[in-house]
């Protein structure tokens, strides 16, 4: 980020800190830094500071990858956004397991953590920290602000679209808090600036707020497809709008599945088309080769210009180990450490020499079962995403240390495995539910093999079909979740700290309050069973 965009942030914290005072008191910053007006005085400053949210769920600081980190107390590739909600919703999970022994990790697939896990601790306050950059900018871009900033108001329309991506952001964060934690604290632009303790929303009612603000936005943002690829726009709202109906039911307890198929529809409407070729989704080139066209709201990243230890530099090289070459994945290393479970395997028909192309299983040298975590050899390990182009060709770090493929946090073959789903759940459109699993399933098998009739769908197909589609896509312990299998009623390797794996108490659906977080705020109230 350049030096301006580092201004707005010491200028922030200065307020901060400073808060309450600001009523009595004419305050300016003591090192003479600038203040709003005169860092946010044309449009494109606001776009500056929009480039810093898109930022936050890609990289963990200033400088990167490591050094003038946003949040303290975690290693800083260990607290970037994406790394961290990745290990949430895959660690604890039958698609992935960790070798490492970093901190309390290995409570992860365990299911053991408790409430001072510091990965858990981690992931609450960068989402918290997301949302408050983002209360900042909405704050800043109010049409009074932009008058009082000197923007001219042939720029309004503009930075309003500026501003609904804001809101989508936050949005999109406040669903992580809601699915990981269930009653996260809430702040919004009209909270206070400065220090104060905020109240603690339930599920329910963030539920709601999440979806009026999408609503809202909807037809202030960019018009589907026609924003910058790796910036939100109506394709991306429609989608988070489905996710969050999609598990209503788990968020509310009541099944909101009409407005799934509706907002499914929207996005399946709008243009999108599958990728001939499942591999392209999770290659370094996945901007340009074709697979822009499946993928709706990437995290991007860029081997050059957005150097972090986290994201898919993570685990692409946390993913290769043993006999596996890392030049074949357009890396310069291996780490050794994550791997699958031969319960996730047996989803795909002959395991590791499965008809269905998404299988990308690498078994040379490993083991199916899982003997001993810490043994990189024991699990299959998982190839599916590369820092090579279609052609074989490495990113462009030539060191082979960060990685250009981008993360597709919402593509069109999830959103067709939602419509079914729905159509499934509400009894509804079940031939059309069909037509688009099967696109899946022939490019996934390819000259017409693997086709399945309406007779073949029920809650075990889908929930494994979301798994071959899916995986390491950071869905599992929400899908699972959903289908009542997270806990009581999913066992594999390891779960549990037991080599066979056992269930779990239904308590862990949900992550705690961080003890750190409770110890500060009396206004909050732990999960149950914490």
């Amino acid at each position: 980020m350049n030096n301006k965009i580092k201004s707005f942030f010491l200028l922030f914290l200065s307020v901060t800190i400073l808060g309450s005072c600001e009523s009595e008191l004419d305050l300016q910053p003591e090192d003479n830094r600038e203040v709003p007006g005169q860092l946010l005085n044309d449009s494109a400053a606001y776009k500056q500071f929009l480039a810093k949210l898109y930022a936050g769920l890609a990289v963990s600081g200033q400088e990167g990858p490591a050094g003038n980190p946003d949040l303290l107390g975690l290693d800083e590739g260990f607290s970037q956004y994406l790394r961290l909600y990745w290990m949430l919703q895959e660690l604890p999970t039958d698609e992935a397991l960790m070798g490492w022994n970093d901190g309390t990790i290995a409570d992860l697939h365990g299911q053991n953590w408790t409430s001072g896990n510091e990965f858990i601790r981690t992931m609450y306050s960068r989402i918290m920290y997301q949302i408050a950059q983002a209360n900042e900018y909405i704050r800043q871009s109010s049409d009074a602000n932009l008058s009082a900033n000197g923007i001219d108001e042939s720029q309004f329309t503009e930075v309003q679209q500026f501003r609904a991506e804001a809101r989508f952001l936050r949005a999109l964060s406040y669903y992580h808090a809601m699915d990981l934690y269930g009653n996260p604290p809430f702040i919004n632009e009209d909270s206070p600036v400065g220090a104060f303790l905020p109240e603690q929303i339930q599920r329910a009612d963030l539920f709601n707020y999440i979806e009026s603000e999408l609503l809202d936005i909807e037809g202030k943002i960019v018009a589907a497809g026609q924003n910058e690829y790796g910036r939100a726009d109506q394709a991306a709202v429609w989608t988070l709008l489905a996710k969050l109906y999609l598990n209503a039911e788990v968020y509310t307890g009541t099944p909101r599945y009409s407005e799934v198929l509706t907002y499914t529809q929207k996005v399946i409407d709008a243009g999108y088309t599958l990728v001939d070729d499942y591999e392209k989704l999770f290659l370094a080139d996945n901007d340009v080769n074709g697979a822009q066209n499946e993928i709706i709201f990437p995290i991007r990243f860029d081997g050059l210009n957005t150097n972090s230890y986290g994201g898919l530099t993570f685990v692409i090289h946390a993913s290769i180990g043993g006999d596996m070459d890392p030049e074949e994945f357009g890396v310069n290393s291996g780490w050794a450490g994550l791997r699958t479970t031969p319960e996730f395997v047996s989803l795909f028909p002959d395991g590791a020499n499965s008809a269905d192309g998404r299988e990308m299983f690498y078994t040379e040298g490993q083991n199916l079962e899982v003997n001993t975590i810490s043994n990189f050899a024991d699990g299959y390990a998982v190839g599916k995403f590369k820092n090579v182009d279609v052609n074989g060709n490495q990113g462009s770090d030539a060191t082979g240390e960060h990685v250009d493929t981008d993360f597709p946090l919402f593509r069109l073959g999830d959103v067709y495995l939602m419509y079914a789903e729905a159509a499934f759940r509400s009894n509804t459109n079940m031939a059309q539910a069909v037509d688009y699993i099967n696109e899946l399933r022939e490019r996934a098998y390819g000259e017409g093999n693997g086709l399945i009739t309406a007779s073949a769908i029920n809650n075990n197909f889908l929930i494994n079909e979301r798994g071959r589609e899916l995986y390491w896509e950071a869905h599992r312990r929400t899908d699972l979740i959903r289908f009542n299998r997270f806990t009581e009623n999913g066992v594999w390797a390891w779960k549990g700290d037991v080599p066979q794996g056992t269930t779990t108490a239904a308590y862990r659906n949900l992550f705690p309050i961080p003890a750190s977080d409770l110890g500060v705020n009396t206004n909050l109230t732990q999960n149950p069973g914490y």
